[in-house]
Order: C-alpha cells, then structure tokens, then sequence
C-alpha cells in the first residue's frame, strides 16, 4: 500500500477496487480493455475473499464481477513486478473455477472466465501493451483448447500501437497521466469522489498503519536474527554495527541504534 490517502491514485489497489464498486464504470472498463460490448456486470465484489478450506490458502481479488452472459471477471490492479506473476494468474484462475461450481457438480458448469492483471510496469519485457494468453495447441496453428479461460496483462508503460486510443488513454492514466478520453475523464471524476468519502479514507489509512506496523515488526525480527548469529560467532559490538549496516543498508547512527535496542533481545 504505501502512500498516504492524499498521494494515490488509480493504481493503488484499494482505491480501484473502491471505484469499481460502480457497476457502470466496471462495465465500461471491461469493454475498453477487451474491445467488445457487455450489457451489464452484476454485484461487483470488493476485494473477494475465495476460501476453499480451512487449511487452504485464500485468494483475496480486487474486483470480482459476472456479466449478462455469466462471464466472470477477475480485474487486478498490479504495481509490483514480481517472478511469479503468471503463476499466481494460474493459480488465481485455479481458484476462480473451484469457487465456481458446488461440490459433485459436473465441470460443464464451469463459466468462461477472465483474470485481468492491470500493471504498472512491462510483465514480459517484450513492450507490448496487452498480452493475452489462452491455451493453444503446439502442433496445431490456431487450435484452441477451448477451456475458455483466459489471461490478460496489461502494460501501461506499453509502447505498441495496436490497441484502442480509449485503451491507451487508459494506460497513461493508469501511469499517472491525464487525458481527454471521455472514459478516462469519467474515471479521474469518480477517484476525485471516492478520496472525499471520509469512511473509505479511515479503512485506508487503518490497513496503511497495520502494513507499516507488519513491515516494522518483520524488520525488528530480522534485526534479532542477524544480532544472534553475529553472537553465535562471538563477534564483537564493532563488527555486529557493520553487518547490519551492510545487511539492512543502514547509517551508522541506525546502526548503533539498532545494535543498542537488540543487543540484549531474548525473543524466540
């Protein structure tokens, strides 16, 4: 999360998922991106939360919503590049289908689905401004498995000139930039209300104070671990202040800081 309530913009994950709670917006969205007409999107869903079991892991989707046609749509806002993004679509998609269908139904029920990963940086470095992935056969050009499941990122820092003007016009937006699209200008209205809704800016700034709180806590925790081993290995003061500024790219007064608050730590 990050930024204070005041600095974000539509690319922060929790102020879209807000704004997408707009079943018009989210409609026309959706048709932006995939260049064909949706007669309505019902009850989008806030941040759904897919719980298979108890001991399985949740899946927690920014903007989950069904079409006319019983489509369904996964739309997630990403700002940061990581390796295992297209595992975590596989297994979003994975998800997606077990929420789906009840227990002993046939896999017939299965919906057409889509994920939709909106980022704010180059997923496959390939400088595409959309990438569309669905399953193909490798022998037979243009055979398709026909499991209706597809997987869409989206790059708005994209350099292709094969998408819409409403699309790139939504990328430069996504990347910071202010347009003249009507959909944009529409979008851009509808973030400048939602930052005035005083409830939404308190649960941001709730979830902002637990992040930091969760970021704190893991780096006080490895700041006792490296302490330890440095004393497991009978190193002195003087060499357990380096480590640490080497480790966790500290000033030497943060250092000392540190080595002063943990050197005695006990914790498990």
């Amino acid at each position: 999360m990050g930024k204070e309530w005041n600095e974000i913009g539509i690319s922060n994950d929790f102020l879209f998922g807000k704004v997408m709670r707009d079943p018009e917006l989210c409609r026309e969205l959706l048709e932006v991106i995939l260049n064909v007409p949706i007669e309505r999107v019902e009850y989008p869903e806030e941040q759904k939360t897919i719980d298979i079991a108890q001991d399985a892991r949740s899946v927690r989707l920014d903007v989950y919503v069904a079409d006319g046609n019983n489509t369904v749509y996964d739309i997630e806002m990403q700002t940061v590049q990581e390796e295992g993004l297209p595992k975590r679509s596989r297994y979003y998609q994975g998800m997606i289908d077990l929420a789906l269908i009840e227990k002993g139904e046939p896999y017939t029920k299965l919906n057409k689905s889509y994920v939709i990963f909106i980022c704010t940086f180059d997923a496959f470095g390939k400088g595409e401004s959309v990438y569309t992935f669905e399953n193909m056969c490798k022998e037979e050009e243009g055979l398709s498995l026909g499991d209706e499941t597809h997987k869409i990122f989206l790059n708005a820092k994209g350099v292709s000139k094969n998408v819409s003007p409403s699309l790139r016009a939504f990328l430069e937006y996504v990347a910071g930039n202010k347009s003249e699209d009507p959909f944009v200008k529409k979008l851009d209205e509808a973030v400048v209300k939602a930052k005035k809704n005083e409830e939404w800016r308190r649960e941001y700034m709730t979830l902002l104070m637990r992040d930091r709180e969760n970021v704190e806590k893991g780096r006080a925790e490895g700041y006792v671990a490296s302490i330890r081993l440095c004393r497991k290995f009978h190193m002195t003061k003087e060499a357990t202040l380096e480590e640490l500024k080497h480790d966790f790219s500290l000033s030497d007064a943060e250092a000392r800081k540190v080595l002063e608050k943990y050197w005695n730590d006990e914790r498990k």
